[in-house]
């Protein structure tokens, strides 16, 4: 793959993480979701404003937005270095929309799909950790920045990665958890809303 390749497909990864489904199902709604909850495209937020259903569509559709990019590159056996590369930029596109002004979701659900291909075994492990986290304190966000935080210490003791792999995947954690700075914020001060 020569260089103008790999940056047309990751600016390809980069529109289509881009694509703000929680909001485009929102407005089919009649909502916009940014202006009720916590303003969150994601899918918790969609999930309060609009029902599980709904938000459990979202989650779907948010992970496969960082799973394809990822995944058909490889089925075509490139390497892991591309492939978590294409899967950052998938992120960078959902946490950093155009379509909403440079601005997005937290990116766990696009990572969830990310990961379930890079590595599914650590992926497995983090949502293990994730789900620990959320069931003893119902607060979606810390589930969220603790598994974020684990997968690339997990990963790298676990995979061996290159360098390069394990800087971009400590990269997406850092995104991941900068996109949550609100929900630090709340949860230092104890006004963050647990998930019901």
């Amino acid at each position: 793959m020569i260089d103008s390749t790999v940056i047309l497909y990751n600016f390809l990864a980069f529109l289509f993480g881009s694509i703000p489904f929680g909001y485009v199902i929102g407005k089919l709604k009649g909502v916009d979701v940014r202006q009720h909850g916590s303003g969150n495209i994601g899918a918790t937020n969609v999930s309060r404003v609009l029902g599980k259903k709904y938000g459990a569509f979202v989650l779907f559709l948010d992970a496969l937005k960082g799973f394809l990019p990822v995944f058909i590159l490889k089925l075509l056996g490139y390497p892991l270095e591309y492939q978590v590369l294409a899967g950052f930029f998938a992120i960078l596109g959902h946490c950093f929309s155009p379509f909403l002004k440079f601005k997005g979701g937290k990116g766990v659900a696009t990572g969830l799909g990310v990961f379930l291909v890079i590595s599914p075994k650590v992926t497995f492990i983090v949502l293990g950790i994730f789900f620990s986290v959320f069931f003893l304190t119902r607060y979606v966000s810390l589930s969220s920045i603790i598994a974020a935080l684990s997968y690339p210490i997990i990963f790298r003791f676990l995979e061996k990665p290159s360098e390069f792999t394990s800087l971009l995947v400590f990269l997406t954690a850092f995104v991941v958890v900068g996109k949550h700075y609100q929900n630090i914020i709340r949860l230092l001060k104890g006004e963050e809303k647990r998930f019901k």
